[in-house]
């Protein structure tokens, strides 16, 4: 609560996060809206959801696609997901969900270097198109790599 108090925008998500969880939509809409004023990129996210769903707000689309399009840029990977699917199945705009699949895969979203293989096999993405997101996607899980993150996976798996 410290850190709410004084105006940390991830410990605001965080608290937006638990009590949404709790089925407080409109106080965790309040968390994110100030936490989202200060940039952080996952309240953008969040932000989009409730606009999307119409939890503790009323639906909307534009402030849906605002906050989703705010958190894409900042660089958050489902996100951009997101948007790709709302490109293409939303608006038809096919070509600008494929950049965002290739944008997202290159951030390390399997989801989005799925769509792009499954649809390299449809014919519909080039094979240097895969090629570039393969190579993209892969330096970028190999980034997040190191050793404490292994041994914690090792920890997790065994409790």
């Amino acid at each position: 609560m410290k850190r709410v108090a004084a105006n940390d925008p991830a410990a605001m998500c965080q608290k937006g996060a638990k009590i949404y969880v709790e089925g407080d939509h409109s106080s965790a809409f309040e968390y994110f809206t100030k936490a989202a004023k200060l940039g952080d990129v996952e309240t953008h996210n969040h932000l989009s959801v409730l606009y999307h769903d119409g939890h503790g707000v009323d639906r909307n689309e534009k402030k849906e696609m605002y906050h989703l399009e705010e958190a894409a840029i900042g660089g958050h990977p489902r996100a951009r997901y997101n948007l790709a699917l709302i490109e293409g199945r939303r608006y038809g705009r096919y070509d600008r969900a494929t950049k965002h699949y290739i944008i997202a895969a290159g951030q390390g979203h399997d989801g989005s270097l799925k769509w792009l293989v499954e649809n390299h096999k449809r014919g519909l993405i080039k094979k240097e198109v895969l090629d570039a997101a393969l190579r993209a996607h892969q330096a970028a899980v190999d980034a997040t790599k190191s050793p404490q993150r292994e041994e914690a996976k090792e920890f997790h798996r065994h409790n």
